[in-house]
């Protein structure tokens, strides 16, 4: 599996039910549609992803991971690895750094944030879930814990 394939799948593996799709994990991964919707294809050969047609717009896609596709996402990272390797103060700043960079770069491309439901400013914790106060919606088990497209700072 190539590193843009791993990515992938780890994006997937981290995103809630609103932020699935091609379009999606393009803008997340900072790649065009067009290359990404050519590896959600290749991971759907593989076996690792299924893709998920909306019931109330057939053109609305989606994706999800197989149990393959779960079981390829646990499997070792090289890059993670090496990573927890590191003293800890090392791993400290890097982790500060990237992130550094990572708002320089959302900032300078006026880039959409990403984040985890439960830090948005839509969340509204009230129920054991969560509700999504922009799409009306109430979470599933766990989503609060996911990557959202729809993320807002707080």
């Amino acid at each position: 599996m190539n590193p843009a394939q791993r990515a992938a799948l780890e994006y997937l593996s981290e995103a809630n039910q609103f932020s699935r799709s091609p379009s999606h994990v393009a803008e997340y991964l900072g790649t065009t549609r067009g290359t990404m919707s050519q590896t959600l294809k290749v991971l759907m050969r593989k076996g690792y992803a299924e893709e998920r047609r909306q019931k109330s717009d057939q053109r609305s896609i989606s994706y999800e991971l197989t149990e393959a596709g779960l079981a390829a996402v646990t499997e070792a990272n090289p890059i993670a690895d090496a990573i927890d390797n590191l003293p800890t103060d090392v791993q400290a700043a890097l982790e500060n750094s990237l992130h550094q960079s990572l708002k320089l770069a959302l900032a300078a491309n006026c880039g959409q944030s990403f984040g985890k439901c439960k830090t948005c400013a839509y969340h509204d914790a009230a129920s054991d879930n969560g509700f999504c106060t922009l799409l009306e919606l109430g979470l599933g088990p766990d989503e609060k814990h996911k990557i959202c497209i729809e993320h807002k700072g707080a």
